[in-house]
């Protein structure tokens, strides 16, 4: 991304924070205002991930029995991942495509042969 459209986002980013933190400011104290700032500058839902994969470990470890809440969390970590890695069909053509095009382009005038890679 070239410099300038980086500091636009960012600025567009700064300012929806400031209005997002004025909307819940009253409704957080001090220490959640500043986690807020610093969760409001995090992209995707990687970390989410991982929090809640160290979580239900810590469940399983700490109340084995609380199933419902095992199943709850376990639920969650679906959704989150199946939303990590959806991609539309039109992505899926593109991508499709795209190796479609390195098969052709690159492995085969390079004498490549598909079957010997794949089968390695």
């Amino acid at each position: 991304m070239p410099a300038r459209a980086k500091q636009k986002s960012n600025a567009a980013r700064k300012k929806a924070t400031a209005k997002q933190s004025g909307f819940y400011q009253k409704a957080l104290d001090e220490a959640e205002r500043l986690d807020f700032e610093l969760a409001s500058g995090v992209n995707g839902i990687d970390d989410e991930i991982a929090l809640l994969r160290v979580k239900i470990k810590s469940m399983l470890g700490d109340d084995p029995r609380n199933i419902k809440l095992i199943v709850k969390a376990t639920n969650a970590l679906e959704r989150l991942v199946r939303t990590r890695y959806k991609i539309s069909k039109e992505q899926r053509k593109g991508l499709k495509e795209a190796i479609g095009n390195v098969l052709k382009e690159v492995a085969l005038p390079l004498g490549i042969s598909i079957a010997t890679t794949l089968s390695k």
